[in-house]
């Protein structure tokens, strides 16, 4: 199909960017890659009368490594993500993550904070930034603040996002001693995650004391299965271990249903990629 008629604007830098927001208010959509608005405009389900092209914005690119903490732009594609080696080494989960978005063409385009802000439930960096405590760093017309990924996935494609605030970066600590898995049960058309556990396992001489268990697909918005959480200090893989961990993690989740996956498929596909992420954190 064809999208409703829209202006174009180019902004160059990111005061022009959020000011453009600001004129156009709720009629103005910011688009980075594209690969989740522009289909939404096709069918007609979204119809911005003016998209703000924020690529040219040399603030938004980018992955800063320090010694505490890694800072990724907004408008980093999926891309370098996968393949940015500095990167692997302080954080493998994102470039795991990265590599199972979507195919090459999705990769090459589509933004981390395209993504973050469209908030689909079934998207695969929802996951990531709430298995590795990320903050999310936005900036508007009235500011600047920090969210977050707790706070950031509100419902479905909902967020945190007030009208005119703009995703500029996020922050990720960088976490010593740790073993992280993704692993998720594809959609065979789409590409997105059916269903989507990432896990991060904290180790002290060789032990596990703790971590974080995200998942992504099977509810309305990404979440954390902290309940679960709660048995992972002391985890050596035990039998009995898992399966408490798998019956904690979605004890009080209300599955989504359609029809590729009902509800109780769902939760079968959670359990299942629970247990395989598990079990790759630990190997």
């Amino acid at each position: 199909m064809i999208p409703n008629a829209f202006d174009y604007v180019r902004p160059t830098t990111l005061q022009g960017a959020v000011a453009a927001l600001a004129q156009h208010g709720e009629a103005a959509r910011p688009m980075a890659g594209g690969h989740s608005l522009l289909p939404m405009m096709k069918l007609r389900l979204a119809g911005p009368d003016v998209l703000i092209d924020i690529n040219a914005l040399s603030e938004l690119h980018g992955v800063a490594i320090g010694p505490d903490e890694v800072t990724i732009g907004a408008a980093t594609t999926h891309a370098t993500l996968e393949h940015h080696a500095a990167l692997a080494q302080a954080l493998p989960l994102m470039p795991l993550v990265a590599h199972q978005i979507a195919d090459t063409t999705v990769r090459n385009r589509g933004t981390l904070g395209g993504s973050l802000a469209h908030a689909d439930p079934s998207a695969d960096w929802p996951a990531a930034m709430l298995a590795l405590d990320a903050r999310i760093d936005v900036t508007g017309v009235a500011g600047s603040r920090s969210i977050a990924a707790a706070d950031f996935f509100e419902g479905l494609f909902t967020t945190a996002l007030q009208p005119g605030e703009l995703i500029v970066a996020v922050r990720i600590p960088v976490q010593h001693g740790v073993r992280t898995a993704y692993r998720k049960f594809r959609h065979p058309a789409s590409g997105y995650a059916v269903v989507g556990v990432a896990v991060v396992l904290r180790f002290e001489r060789g032990t596990c004391c703790g971590g974080q268990i995200a998942v992504t697909g099977l509810a309305d918005r990404a979440f954390r299965a902290k309940g679960a959480e709660l048995l992972l200090a002391g985890f050596t893989g035990q039998a009995d271990r898992i399966e408490r961990l798998l019956h904690l993690a979605f004890a009080d989740v209300t599955p989504l249903a359609d029809r590729f996956a009902d509800a109780e498929y769902r939760l079968q596909l959670g359990r299942t990629m629970l247990r395989r992420a598990l079990t790759d954190a630990l190997g």
